[in-house]
């Protein structure tokens, strides 16, 4: 018996007769990006450019496994859709990637890319390989408004939200540098995603949440949830939330265990302190001993470097009762930058002190300095600083020097 499609009714005026969630804004080539859309977002895509519903239906499967299964971006490839549909899909849509300004190479192998949206904004992205996994660091913003005092990236202002598609973007092209498709669970040298490039993920939730939805799909990049880390300032209203709609595991930028401190280098601890992150910490969905939530902490010499902040630490996480492991990350250098590294018998007594709690505290090994792509290091080179912020910069300068 065949069930009767729903028909949707032609709306008179500039109104679109599907009722897309999302906006699908046309390139300047008048094209459409398939690149970020969900599965039903695709298919809504094909029926407002008149394809029949059972025919979108149809298509939106089969684009959907050539873009994430086997990371097709030309339609004449698509060899089970037959060859006039592919020339009609090519008129109306594109498949689209980030555009690379420059890409480098640092002498460990770690790999950033300069990439440039449709709109002219850059943002990076970087890869680190290890022996046992490759991590990709995915930016989530292009700038950021944190202002986090030892992040090179928080001296951008920041200029928007990156897109699902944009997010997804640096997975497919990194995919495409190192010529992993078809998409496979096994063998690839692309394993695990950080949400830790530029910006503030839980400032950009829905698109975040929709790139990765993308990203973890079984029947496309197929990336396990436990392989993917979303790292926060602490933005604690949308910490649960998190948990709950993407499910991935929780990284928090600590870096100070005194309220002076941290409101001094992690400004947003003025509006959610310390407390009342680490009480959203303890009620993440789906933390446990296998899934621990990572603090990273930022090594600053004579800031938070001392034994007595390693041991109040050691009585936070115990207070709070968090599965937790501490990630110390040696502060990375960058020009003006107010801070220094600790010393690396300081760094390590640290780790000791940790450690000897029973808690995890790995001392971060730096990746990709040479070529700033370090952690707090990413700052797209081609920013220009608006004549306010030269003010500002100049001003805290004279008042530095007093």
């Amino acid at each position: 018996m065949n069930h009767p499609q729903p028909i949707t009714m032609p709306i008179p005026g500039h109104i679109d007769p599907v009722p897309v969630p999302r906006d699908l804004k046309p390139r300047v080539d008048g094209r459409i990006d398939l690149l970020g859309l969900s599965r039903d977002d695709l298919r809504m895509a094909l029926e407002t450019a008149q394809l029949e519903p059972k025919q979108a239906k149809l298509r939106a499967k089969q684009l959907w496994h050539w873009i994430y299964n086997r990371g097709a971006t030309d339609f004449t490839v698509m060899t089970d859709i037959a060859k006039d549909m592919r020339g009609w899909l090519d008129q109306r849509f594109v498949v689209s990637r980030p555009e690379v300004v420059e890409a480098q190479v640092s002498t460990d192998g770690t790999r950033k890319w300069l990439l440039r949206s449709d709109d002219g904004q850059d943002y990076e992205m970087v890869f680190i390989p290890d022996a046992d996994r490759g991590t990709l660091c995915v930016s989530s913003q292009v700038g950021c408004t944190l202002n986090c005092r030892f992040c090179h990236t928080g001296t951008m202002k920041l200029v928007r939200n990156l897109t699902p598609g944009e997010i997804v973007g640096q997975v497919m092209l990194a995919r495409d540098a190192l010529g992993e498709w078809p998409s496979q669970p096994e063998g690839r040298m692309l394993t695990n995603i950080v949400m830790m490039g530029m910006g503030e993920p839980l400032y950009n939730f829905d698109n975040v949440r929709d790139a990765l939805k993308l990203v973890m799909d079984g029947d496309g990049l197929a990336l396990s949830k436990r392989r993917i880390t979303l790292s926060t300032a602490g933005v604690v209203p949308m910490m649960a939330r998190a948990g709950e709609e993407i499910g991935v595991n929780l990284a928090v930028s600590l870096h100070a265990i005194t309220k002076d401190v941290r409101d001094e280098i992690v400004p947003l601890n003025r509006k959610y302190g310390i407390e009342e992150l680490l009480q959203a910490c303890a009620d993440y969905p789906g933390a446990n001993n296998a899934r621990r939530i990572t603090f990273e902490y930022v090594m600053l010499k004579d800031k938070n470097d001392r034994d007595e902040d390693a041991l109040e630490l050691v009585r936070l996480i115990r207070k709070y009762r968090l599965p937790a492991k501490v990630n110390l990350i040696p502060f990375n250098p960058w020009p003006g930058a107010p801070y220094e590294c600790s010393d690396p018998d300081r760094v390590a007594r640290f780790s000791d002190l940790i450690f000897k709690a029973g808690i995890s505290a790995p001392v971060r090994t730096p990746r990709g300095r040479d070529i700033m792509a370090a952690c707090g290091q990413l700052k797209s080179a081609a920013e220009k600083k608006s004549r306010a912020e030269l003010d500002r910069m100049a001003a805290e300068k004279q008042a530095a020097l007093g």
